[in-house]
């Protein structure tokens, strides 16, 4: 290759780009010179993106390269997309879709569903649009509800075991353990003479455990999920019901879900099977966080042993003093208050400041918090270590407490 030929090359792939980046419109299809550049492959690229982000492609116009009303159509293109794209990037192409090309009756088509990347906003709008689903739709509705659900669990229920495990009491051995209860690098290390060099694997003949403290019920930590379903903190419910879940698992925490908006939702009866958590959530309305922390303290048995996680944008509809008093009043009871203002990676959303300064001068953190850190958060609130000092370690901002 000449050093002439080079820059010709890098010129190509430019313009090659900038095709693509700007669309291949009607009469560029007729013109062979304007397409040369592009080959079977991008122009198909292109066309897919033409669906959606060109002026023609609007819903119901004309134009070959529309999406159109067609449910098999659309889920082709999607189809289309995702080969193109990996999931980040087709998550937000379905989003786009969703709110640019008015494509949300489309969701009402199972065909249509089938064809959808399972993530927590298009979860949310599934859970929205529940109540007028067709039962066939809704069956295929709950499948796909159900993957997203057991991707975060599978990503988080590790984690979280692990951090509640201060419920455990490491100091005592017990050579009968439950599979929840084993000790594996205690095991390993004892089982070292079993090793087989032909499957490359021990042999745990002698398996080494934790015993868990014997205690009786009404002495477990209590920790009490408080979540506001209005419509802006869809992707903070739909984690922390699955974090809620997840901890439901766990013999050593006795947990709570509680959601609300202008009414209060206790789910907790249903922690056993996400998907039935994430279909009784009933996202929008008001909010009325006094009512829901009204309600959270006629649960609270041992305040000295609770943990009350309020997770909300603190935008109250209902009387803030004597949210402001109650909250006080669990704080001097001994129950461990956190306010979370986000539980997504979404970063901390517009929230009430006012509030939350208050609330931070009382004693109660205030700060937001992604899905992964939350696990970490759970095992310093349970040992009651500093939050404040967690949340520097994480690099995370706590709210100012104000007057």
């Amino acid at each position: 290759m000449t050093s002439k030929e080079a820059p010709e090359v890098d010129r190509s792939e430019r313009e090659r780009r900038w095709r693509l980046a700007l669309g291949v419109n009607d009469d560029d299809a007729q013109n062979a010179e304007d397409t040369s550049s592009l080959s079977a492959s991008d122009q198909q690229l292109s066309n897919a993106l033409g669906a959606l982000y060109e002026p023609k492609a609007a819903v119901g116009a004309g134009g070959k390269a529309g999406l159109g009303r067609s449910a098999p159509r659309v889920a082709k293109w999607l189809g289309d997309i995702r080969s193109y794209f990996p999931a980040p990037i087709v998550q937000i192409i379905q989003q786009d879709a969703l709110e640019r090309a008015g494509l949300k009756q489309m969701l009402m088509e199972p065909e249509f569903l089938a064809a959808l990347e399972a993530d927590v906003h298009l979860v949310a709008d599934l859970i929205s649009l529940r109540s007028v689903m067709p039962e066939r739709t809704l069956e295929v509705a709950r499948d796909v509800v159900a993957k997203l659900a057991r991707e975060l669990v599978d990503k988080l229920e590790h984690r979280m075991a692990d951090a509640v495990r201060g419920a455990t009491d490491r100091r005592l051995r017990t050579f009968r353990p439950r599979p929840s209860e084993i000790d594996w690098d205690r095991t390993i290390r004892a089982n070292l003479r079993n090793y087989q060099a032909d499957f490359r694997t021990i042999v745990p003949e002698r398996l080494v455990g934790f015993r868990r403290k014997q205690r009786r019920r009404v002495d477990m930590d209590e920790v009490v999920l408080c979540i506001d379903q209005s419509g802006s903190m869809a992707a903070s419910v739909i984690h922390a019901s699955i974090l809620a879940a997840v901890m439901a698992s766990l013999p050593t925490i006795q947990t709570r879900l509680v959601c609300f908006d202008t009414a209060v939702l206790d789910l907790t009866d249903e922690l056993s099977d996400p998907v039935s958590v994430l279909f009784g959530v009933q996202l929008g309305g008001g909010t009325d966080i006094e009512q829901a922390i009204a309600y959270c303290e006629q649960q609270i048995g041992q305040p000295t042993q609770a943990h009350l996680i309020l997770i909300s944008d603190l935008f109250e509809g209902g009387d803030r003093d004597s949210l402001l008093a109650r909250i006080g009043r669990l704080i001097e009871a001994g129950v461990n208050v956190i306010v979370l203002l986000a539980l997504s990676d979404d970063g901390a959303p517009a929230h009430d400041a006012a509030l939350a300064g208050r609330l931070a001068a009382m004693g109660a953190p205030v700060f937001s918090c992604s899905p992964d850190q939350f696990p970490g958060l759970m095992a310093a609130a349970l040992k009651r270590e500093s939050i404040e000092a967690w949340a520097s370690s994480c690099d995370i901002r706590l709210e100012r407490g104000a007057p």
